[in-house]
């Protein structure tokens, strides 16, 4: 019997290590020509995304001096706040500045959070409006899973991604600046008498590797973005969640061999996504022809994910939403990433409408907001993608009240102004 009991639990450890996959790991490799998705695990899961949010930080810039609004030269001055930011850094002082074209190399090779954290401040004002910016620039590019707090990815609790995502971002990079692109190859550069090197090792050895961005926090585990051309095949692979910088390298080197193969070659990459502005259920009132109310709240209810009995127009009720977790940028020794933890439901959201694209939803929330002015000044706007009969809907969400009773105060004034109104815990 005890024999027995030996062999079963070793059966048992056996089966458990060949069909679990590493808590908060997810891997995708997409075919950046056709959009194809050749390999994934966990591809939408919630994960913090670390020095991959500096992507975005970098996309910012590139766009600015593409509209002309920055150069390469201009100076990017460093606050306090942005000086007393934790390593790994480039160690600006307080009162001092660097040029863009710096900045730029900084947060690529050395992934400075001193550096992403001013050219926030410089592009936004300050890092948290930056955030903003930096979000809706994610929604515009078809991530819809992606919310940012800080330009940098040092932690915090709410700022999370995908690996869809970030491959998305990915081909936004090389698509958007061709131009600017090869600068993600950089191994070094000189500042100040200094030579700093970077540290995404696969890229100096993997043939065909071009890029993009590593990162590392104790709650994201180790990330890795990478791009790789071969024989006009263009491939972005996604690992998030690594044990160690190591065993990442080692996944994404070993998707790439298993799959590159089957990437179309070619010269375009995808497009963006579709974001024509069609309100599937948006504000009721002016020219927008109001649906019977029963049938409307029915509507906005099945968009927003919920069943059961509703209050007529304010929904006091629960949407099934993703979990997440938590916590500073360095190749440093080897935490465990954590399991995603449930945040506290002390706070909500309301959901206004849903829309057959990201950019669609965040208009009715911009206009919205336009409005009824004060009670959601400054509210973070937040939407997310689901399928309703197989067709994909992205409900526009205010979130970030404290209490339940603020939200619902939100939602009168949102009533008054002929909004629907849906109320529910925000990631509870």
């Amino acid at each position: 019997m005890s024999k027995f009991l030996v062999v079963l639990s070793f059966c048992v450890t056996i089966l458990s290590l060949s069909t679990s996959a590493h808590a908060g790991s997810a891997q995708l490799l997409l075919d950046a020509r056709t959009g194809e998705v050749l390999a994934s695990e966990n591809p939408d899961e919630l994960n913090h995304p670390a020095s991959l949010t500096k992507m975005m930080t970098v996309y910012m810039v590139l766009d600015a001096i593409k509209a002309g609004t920055l150069s390469w030269d201009s100076p990017v001055p460093f606050s306090k706040y942005a000086s007393s930011r934790p390593p790994t850094k480039l160690r600006v002082k307080e009162g001092d500045s660097i040029t863009v074209k710096e900045a730029v190399l900084a947060m690529i090779v050395l992934s400075a959070n001193d550096v992403a954290t001013a050219v926030g401040e410089k592009l936004g004002g300050n890092e948290r409006n930056f955030a903003n910016m930096m979000t809706r620039k994610a929604r515009a590019l078809g991530m819809t899973n992606t919310t940012f707090y800080n330009a940098s990815g040092l932690p915090h609790d709410d700022q999370f991604t995908t690996a869809r995502d970030m491959s998305t971002l990915g081909v936004s990079l090389i698509r958007d600046f061709p131009k600017d692109y090869d600068l993600f190859s950089t191994k070094s550069f000189a500042f100040r008498g200094r030579t700093i090197n970077g540290h995404n090792n696969l890229m100096y050895r993997y043939k065909g590797m071009d890029g993009i961005k590593t990162g590392y926090t104790n709650a994201s585990g180790y990330n890795l973005v990478s791009a790789v051309e071969d024989k006009g095949r263009r491939v972005i692979g996604v690992v998030m969640g690594g044990r160690s910088a190591a065993s990442r390298d080692r996944l994404m080197e070993k998707m790439i061999d298993a799959n590159l193969a089957k990437a179309t070659a070619g010269e375009e990459l995808i497009a963006s996504r579709n974001t024509n502005v069609q309100v599937d259920l948006a504000r009721l009132g002016g020219d927008t022809p109001a649906p019977d109310s029963g049938n409307a709240l029915s509507a906005l209810q099945q968009l927003a994910g919920i069943t059961g009995s509703v209050q007529p127009n304010v929904a006091a009720a629960y949407a099934p939403t993703e979990a997440p977790a938590e916590t500073v940028e360095a190749e440093a020794p080897v935490a465990p990433k954590p399991q995603p933890q449930i945040a506290a439901m002390n706070k909500w959201q309301v959901q206004i409408a849903a829309s057959d694209s990201a950019q669609g939803a965040m208009k009715i929330l911009s206009e919205a907001r336009a409005k009824i002015g004060a009670p959601l000044e400054n509210l973070d706007t937040y939407t997310e993608m689901r399928e309703l009969n197989g067709v994909p809907v992205y409900r526009a969400r205010f979130t970030g009240f404290e209490t339940k009773d603020k939200a619902r105060a939100v939602c009168a004034h949102l009533i008054r102004q002929r909004y629907d109104c849906v109320l529910m815990p925000a990631r509870g």
